[in-house]
Formats: structure tokens, C-alpha cells, sequence
């Protein structure tokens, strides 16, 4: 007798209660919910690039003016009062093949500078570009006069409006002795800006055009004249060159030797204008430039007063310095340069 078939009904429903049994076998736990996740992360504070030495520091920080000083630089005026602190340095030449220092702090402002002297007719060209305060001991009328035009706040010693920030100290003899109070200067002239930024900056030294691309350097010998002539040596412990004049290492008042992240040799036309060496600014010549142990040679412009100096390799492109302090010496073509390799 033939079976017959179950109805289609029948073998779903068996079907179903087959696969109902086999997915209550396979069933996966339920994930459980896990504690809500609660982030550490904190926005780091805003920061920016100090303009004259190219490092970083909090935002707002440096928004003041920058100060620049004649600052002497005849043997009774060493050592010098608050160079360790600045940002840019530069070396020119003066009377009798001596030299005199434009200093610049605007990064870091001390209490005291010093001691400053005269003007002189290259000055409102290096100055121009920075803006902010100039301090100085006077000068010759047709000096002073160029000064004071410029786009700078004009603090000189005998005036009335510098009676309490310049004054003469007794630790050394005039006309070395005069000394300026930085820091209550600069708040007298809170309204005036920061300084727009001079050079081209790397992040570190190793990451410096110098020291990516430039020669291996020990040292740096350079004069001015017959009778001023100095050096600078790369001490690898402190990632800077130590600087030297006349028969040894060149201190700051606190009797540590001056040192530079970089060193920038200018080589500079210098007329003489009725008696007194005239360094020639705006154009352009030869340069180079020293950090993080080498030294890379370049060309450098100035197109105008107010125009900062513009340093190019030899293929065009723009040096980069290390962020750090710089020393500009701007040694005439009647001097000399030497860069020693390391032994």
C-alpha cells in the first residue's frame, strides 16, 4: 500500500521546529554594555614664534617691542652688560678700527643694559626694519637727525624723558658707564608693537641650513682692523659657538663666556663719511652662515632701510637659521674670514 506524502504544512513546521532547536544551541551571549569612555586629552595652550630668535613660546607672550642699544665695546666697557640675553647682536666697525655692538632684546628683556655710546650713520639702516626703542648716548647732530627718522622711539641719555631709566654707574669710568633700565623702559612704551620677524628660523639646530648642509666647522676667525680681530669656536656640549676677542674668551657680566646658536659673517663695503667708517647696508655681497657646527656659504640683501636682511645658499633658496640668539658680524672687504675644519 503506497504512503502518502505529508502535506507541505507539516514538513515546514517540522521544518522550523528543527532550526528553532539548532539556533538555541548556537545562540551567542548578549554583549553587555561597557562603562562610558572619559578622554585625558587636554588642548595644549596656543603658542607662537618669538619673531627675532625663531623659537616657540606661549602665545601673547612677546607682544611688546623690541630694544636695540649702541652698546660700547672698548675694552674699559668689558664686560658688557646684558649681551648673554639678546637676540640679535650685530659687530660694526668704528674710529681708530675698534668696533661697536646694535644689540636687540626682545625676547628676553633684562633689567639692565649697558653701557651705551653714540650713534652712527649705518645704525637707522640696521634699526629700521625692527621698529620698537633705540637706546643711545647722543651723536654727532647730522647722526641723531637720521635716527630720529626712522620708524623707532628714540631713547637718548640726557633727555628728559629717559632722566629715570638712564643713568651712569660708578663700577666703571666715563663714557664707558652709562646703563640703561630695560625693563621699566619698555613699560613706559607699552603701546609700541612687537618687531616683525627678521630671519627665516628652523625648529632646532640640527634642523638649521647650517647644519644640514654646510661645511664641518671648528672655528671662526675674522677682523675688523689690524687691531680688532676675534673667533668663534663650536663647542658641541653646548650645540653653540663660543665667541673670543682680542687675547681671550669674551664674558658676560655674570663671567660666562658669550656663545651664539648662530653666527652670520656679513661682508660689507665701508665708506668713510667725514671721519667716521660708514658701514654700507643696503645692496648686498657675500655671507655665511655658521650653526649647529657647520657653515654654509650664502649671499645676503638688504633692499632698503626698512627692509630686514635677506640671507639665499647658492642655489637661491633661503637660509633657514637655528632657532636661537645670532651674532652678525659685518666684516668689512678690507678684512678678513677664516673657517677652521674640524682636525
Amino acid at each position: 500500500m503506497r504512503r502518502r506524502a505529508k502535506p507541505a504544512a507539516t514538513v515546514a513546521a517540522a521544518l522550523g521546529i528543527l532550526l528553532a532547536a539548532v539556533g538555541c544551541a548556537t545562540e551567542k551571549p548578549v554583549p553587555q554594555p561597557t562603562p562610558s569612555y572619559t578622554s585625558t586629552y587636554t588642548t595644549p595652550a596656543p603658542t607662537a614664534i618669538a619673531p627675532l630668535r625663531g623659537t616657540t613660546v606661549p602665545a601673547g607672550s612677546l607682544d611688546h617691542a623690541s630694544i636695540a642699544a649702541k652698546i660700547d665695546n672698548h675694552p674699559d666697557a668689558r664686560p658688557q652688560v646684558g649681551l648673554e640675553k639678546t637676540d640679535l647682536l650685530f659687530e660694526e666697525l668704528v674710529e681708530g678700527g675698534l668696533t661697536r655692538y646694535v644689540a636687540v632684546w626682545q625676547s628676553e628683556i633684562p633689567d639692565l643694559l649697558g653701557p651705551v655710546r653714540s650713534i652712527r650713520p649705518m645704525d637707522p639702516d640696521i634699526i629700521s626694519p625692527l621698529g620698537g626703542i633705540v637706546c643711545y648716548s647722543g651723536g654727532q647732530e647730522r647722526f641723531v637727525t637720521l635716527m630720529r627718522k626712522t620708524p623707532v622711539y628714540n631713547a637718548i641719555h640726557g633727555q628728559s624723558d629717559t632722566a629715570s631709566t638712564f643713568y651712569r654707574t660708578p663700577t666703571k669710568a666715563a663714557p664707558h658707564n652709562v646703563l640703561v633700565k630695560a625693563k621699566e623702559l619698555l613699560a613706559q612704551h607699552a603701546a609700541i608693537t612687537a618687531p616683525a620677524q627678521q630671519f627665516a628660523f628652523s625648529l632646532d639646530v640640527p634642523s638649521s641650513t647650517a647644519a644640514k648642509d654646510g661645511r664641518p666647522t671648528a672655528a671662526i676667525n675674522y677682523a675688523f682692523s689690524s687691531g680688532t680681530r676675534g673667533s668663534w669656536t663650536w663647542d658641541p656640549a653646548q650645540s653653540a659657538f663660543l665667541r673670543a676677542q682680542g687675547s681671550g674668551p669674551d664674558l658676560d657680566s655674570n663671567g660666562a663666556q658669550l656663545k651664539a646658536s648662530n653666527v652670520v659673517v656679513l661682508r660689507v663695503p665701508v665708506s668713510n663719511d667725514k671721519g667716521v667708517p660708514k658701514t654700507g647696508m643696503i645692496g648686498g655681497g657675500e655671507a655665511w652662515v655658521s650653526a649647529g657646527g657647520g657653515t654654509v656659504h650664502a649671499s645676503w640683501s638688504k633692499a632698503s632701510a626698512t627692509d630686514p636682511i635677506r640671507l639665499v645658499d647658492d642655489t637661491g633658496a633661503t637660509v633657514r637659521l637655528a632657532a636661537g640668539n645670532t651674532w652678525i658680524e659685518l666684516v668689512p672687504l678690507a678684512g678678513s674670514v677664516a673657517f677652521v675644519a674640524p682636525a
